[in-house]
């Protein structure tokens, strides 16, 4: 049965879009999957780059906020950090949610390489999570 997929972070600028862009190469490919943010502040090139390191080109994609239809539509909506959450728009009680607390690596401190560490962490530990979606 094709699934409906929907990531929610703060800004749609990082997270939910590194999540979207693994999601659409390691999910089934009858499943619907979009990302959104409670704002919107444009898609970071950091997770661009980091992405690519992986063969995954999300350049393409763009920030944007919350569909609520989309989100009522949706049979799993996954949020990224507790900001998405607290702020995510109530759900009809067939939409399944869960949360994945993620840092937000645009928030890293130190030098521009410290910080693509951060953004490489995140990124990985978002791989395995998708990757467990596959049993959903």
């Amino acid at each position: 049965m094709p699934k409906q997929l929907y990531f929610l972070c703060t800004g749609n600028a990082c997270r939910s879009q590194m999540a979207e862009g693994f999601a659409k190469k390691l999910l089934p490919a009858d499943w619907t999957i979009q990302s959104a943010g409670v704002e919107v502040h444009g898609l970071d090139p950091r997770a661009v780059q980091v992405m690519a390191e992986l063969g995954i080109d999300i350049a393409s994609q763009q920030s944007k906020k919350i569909d609520p239809v989309y989100l009522r539509e949706s049979d799993l909506v996954i949020t990224l950090c507790g900001d998405a959450r607290d702020r995510c728009p109530v759900t009809p009680p067939s939409v399944q949610k869960l949360h994945w607390p993620l840092p937000d690596p645009a928030q890293a401190p130190g030098t521009p390489a410290e910080q693509l560490v951060v953004f490489r962490q995140v990124r990985d530990e978002i791989k395995t999570r998708i990757q467990s979606l596959n049993d959903y």
